[in-house]
């Protein structure tokens, strides 16, 4: 029997995990920490401090107030300097909460000792509400708030929690580094979050280049009632929530539904650590580890990084060479989107910083399409990219939604292997912009 994969489609781009060995080093603490009130997917949160007031580590800044929002907290303590629209990583001037650092003082109900707590003594409507308070969010990229995917609709049922350890993109080893040093923790998280969805079966999800952390994680799972630990094929994107839940269990879900519907639901590894530190120390999520990495990166590390650090900073520290460095991207190479800008912060979402070595960071040039139909082969949700594309440029939008573009996870895989260097998903992002537009528009009549 092979190892466990989803159905259609993926590839198989080179890992380079330089950074894999790398264990967890603790950054230090910036003098300027810039917060901006859009870290997560939804309404940006509200800011609740001024110019002139003073905060603590963990003190919340910034309340979301809509139902799809995140709370922000300050990590670092110090005086704010200013609440102004900032440049971020995409180029764009967002609100942002900007605070001098002034040491490091903690708010008094973090727990901050390093006893591992096992029991959680909340109850299932108080974790999720704790989540809520904490400002959880997916912790994979996606930065969904947490708590919503805990307040499971009325007549839904949750079977299992899949959780994702997968971490296909390549260069990336912050979720690898995590489940090795923090193994433990992170199956409490994970027994905290069967409590609250009231589910007696976890599976988590790796992929067997990390037999390390399989081992690791298997040996520490065998503690716990109902939690698995399952080894799956190396083949991209094995970690997109669709494709996890089909390699794991065979099941599909519909065409515009949500895991979900097949009974599940998923979350990545640091998300499960970040709700063991909410639940059991009552810790805001005010840090993330962080890989810098790249051909151009003297020493690839793993950092623990405060939320609000200045991305120039960790590059710095790990030896990046920014004059053979043609790009820079926020994430990794394929889901990743080149920053306009590395005096931005790092966020909530920002789990890698890889720099692109010059030669490597143009694209080819683009020819005409051949029909050689490599794009559709390798689409994970049997789309067809090349008709996407094209419907997409020309604003054909009835068509390109009934083609079903707005099922594109934008994993990138199509413009890996087209051999014309078409710009495949930055046509299809037009389409689903434009296709969502209309969609919007289309429920307020």
């Amino acid at each position: 029997m092979g190892l466990l994969t989803f159905k259609i489609g993926g590839i198989h781009p080179l890992e380079n995990k330089m950074s894999a060995q790398a264990a967890i080093e603790e950054f230090p603490l910036p003098t300027k920490a810039v917060f901006p009130l859009s870290q997560h997917l939804g309404v940006p949160a509200k800011a609740l401090v001024k110019r002139g007031d003073t905060v603590k580590v963990g003190q919340i800044i910034a309340k979301g107030e809509a139902f799809i929002s995140a709370d922000i907290h300050s990590s670092v303590s110090g005086k704010v300097a200013k609440v102004e629209p900032v440049l971020d990583s995409s180029g764009f001037r967002r609100e942002s909460v900007i605070i001098d650092v002034e040491g490091d003082e903690w708010d008094e109900s973090i727990d901050r000792s390093p006893e591992i707590i096992k029991e959680c003594k909340l109850e299932s409507s108080e974790i999720v509400k704790r989540i809520h308070a904490c400002g959880i969010v997916g912790m994979g990229g996606a930065t969904f708030p947490t708590q919503v995917k805990y307040m499971v609709p009325q007549g839904k049922t949750v079977e299992y929690l899949i959780i994702n350890g997968v971490e296909c993109e390549p260069y990336l080893t912050s979720d690898h580094r995590l489940m090795l040093e923090k193994g433990e923790e992170l199956i409490i998280g994970i027994t905290i979050m069967m409590k609250s969805l009231k589910v007696d079966k976890a599976i988590i999800g790796i992929e067997n280049n990390k037999p390390d952390a399989i081992a690791h994680l298997s040996k520490i799972a065998a503690n716990y009632k109902g939690i698995s630990v399952v080894s799956l094929k190396v083949q991209y994107p094995q970690g997109g929530e669709k494709q996890l839940i089909d390699a794991v269990l065979k099941r599909q879900i519909p065409s515009g539904k949500l895991p979900i519907e097949v009974g599940c639901v998923v979350n990545n590894v640091g998300t499960a650590f970040a709700i063991y530190e909410a639940v059991q120390k009552n810790k805001p999520l005010i840090e993330r580890i962080v890989t810098v990495t790249g051909k151009t990166v003297s020493k690839p590390s793993n950092y623990k990084v405060r939320i609000g650090t200045p991305i120039i900073s960790l590059i710095e520290k790990a030896g990046g060479n920014m004059e053979s460095t043609g790009k820079v991207i926020n994430g990794g190479p394929m889901m990743g989107k080149s920053l306009i800008t590395v005096d931005a912060a790092v966020t909530k979402g920002t789990s890698g910083i890889l720099l692109i070595e010059n030669e490597k960071s143009k694209r080819i040039p683009i020819l005409n399409c051949i029909r050689c139909g490599k794009c559709t082969s390798v689409c994970p949700m049997g789309l067809e990219p090349h008709l996407l594309s094209i419907i997409s440029v020309n604003g054909m939008n009835e068509r390109t939604e009934k083609e079903r573009v707005m099922d594109c996870i934008e994993c990138g895989s199509c413009v890996y292997t087209c051999p014309s260097g078409r710009p495949l998903l930055d046509n299809i992002r037009l389409g689903k912009r434009n296709v969502g537009i209309m969609i919007r528009n289309r429920s307020k009549k």
